[in-house]
């Protein structure tokens, strides 16, 4: 069995950048490393059997993952309140994850918090953006790290981790060079009639209150 398989992105611009086979190798349910605004993550399709391997894959129990999208309609299934419409309007595309209601079950397990929320965001990354385009559907995200570990900022540093944690070649590597340290993005809770900040990260507490002053923050933050 051979390891993950390593793919140079970074020479061609992301416009001129052929996405069919990544998009192709995604829809087959291929699991992939890829840049973010952030850090690296690890990705695929959101399924099932996708969602159950990259949480066997990263090793993080029934912590729940997210959903990169192309916009609101991209997930307008979940339950949009005022407020979470408000911060995906100023946000978005940017580094605040909104955590929507999901009273359907639409979503698998893996994606759904405790209380049946289910995280979302657009990426301002073009290559997110691209492959997102392609695929027309939502992308799962998780870092590309063992859970507990430092997230990666490399493709090196991603493909490393995938291999230690047992990845085959099925999982792709997108090579879009070394990202800058960056916080991780600011997580607001949605899925209840009071939104709460449930994690302070990229756009900091002041700039979201800007647009909900009353929000709460979570006790742990």
């Amino acid at each position: 069995m051979s390891g993950p398989r390593l793919l140079d992105v970074r020479t061609t611009p992301v416009e001129d950048l052929d996405v069919k086979p990544i998009v192709e190798h995604l829809r087959g349910g291929g699991l992939l490393a890829y840049p973010t605004e952030t850090v690296y993550g690890f990705g695929g399709v959101a399924t099932d059997s996708v969602v159950n391997r990259l949480a066997a894959l990263k090793g993080r129990g029934a912590k729940p993952m997210l959903m990169l999208v192309q916009g609101m309609g991209a997930v307008g299934d979940l339950i949009w309140t005022q407020e979470a419409t408000d911060l995906a309007d100023v946000f978005w595309p940017g580094s605040v994850t909104l955590i929507l209601s999901d009273p359907s079950e639409r979503y698998p397990a893996g994606l759904r918090g405790d209380s049946g929320g289910v995280a979302v965001r657009v990426s301002p990354h073009p290559l997110v953006a691209a492959l997102l385009e392609g695929l027309d559907v939502p992308l799962v995200s998780t870092s590309a790290n063992q859970s507990g570990q430092p997230p990666a900022l490399d493709a090196q540093r991603a493909m490393e981790s995938a291999a230690s944690l047992g990845a085959d070649d099925n999982l792709w590597v997108l090579d879009g060079g070394t990202l800058p340290e960056s916080p991780p993005s600011t997580i607001v809770d949605c899925s209840e009639p009071t939104p709460v900040v449930v994690r302070q990260g990229t756009i900091p507490l002041a700039r979201v209150r800007c647009v909900l002053p009353e929000i709460q923050v979570a006790a742990h933050e």
